[in-house]
């Protein structure tokens, strides 16, 4: 593995937004996802800036702040069954195991999703090796997982 960082993440992480003060937020890594993405609210633009929050108040993590930018740019996202939808997408500071990087979010609702942010295959390349045996999952889904037979 060539010019890959050895910083083992596992299937799910905590991660903190330093934009919009979200701390503690258990992510989902997906490896067969692209892009990153994370449930926002309150989302609207005016005169060339786009306003939203992350997450909604229905989070225990959510804080309420907005957030205002004026990078960003509409995308097309397709999810694993071929439905596309149009998406903005922002550039947000994260920390991840230390790390502590800019990288590119979908803005989303993923209100009914186990994990409110979704980190993809290119907020992870060179930077992380995923162990899917390892990380910070909700005791919830380790619940609906498989069970050896």
């Amino acid at each position: 593995m060539k010019d890959v960082d050895s910083t083992i993440i596992g299937r799910v992480e905590l991660v903190d937004f330093i934009d919009g003060d979200v701390f503690g937020l258990h992510a989902k890594i997906d490896t067969g996802a692209y892009r990153s993405s994370i449930w926002a609210t309150n989302i609207y633009e005016k005169d060339g800036i786009l306003h939203f929050a992350l997450l909604g108040p229905k989070s225990p993590n959510y804080s309420g702040e907005e957030i205002q930018t004026k990078e960003y740019k509409v995308v097309e996202v397709e999810n694993s069954f071929g439905h596309k939808q149009d998406r903005y997408s922002v550039f947000l500071r994260v920390r991840i195991k230390g790390k502590l990087i800019k990288s590119n979010f979908t803005l989303a609702n993923r209100e009914l999703k186990t994990y409110s942010a979704l980190i993809g295959r290119k907020m992870l390349r060179k930077r992380f090796v995923v162990d899917v045996a390892t990380g910070e999952p909700l005791p919830d889904e380790e619940l609906n997982g498989d069970n050896n037979l």
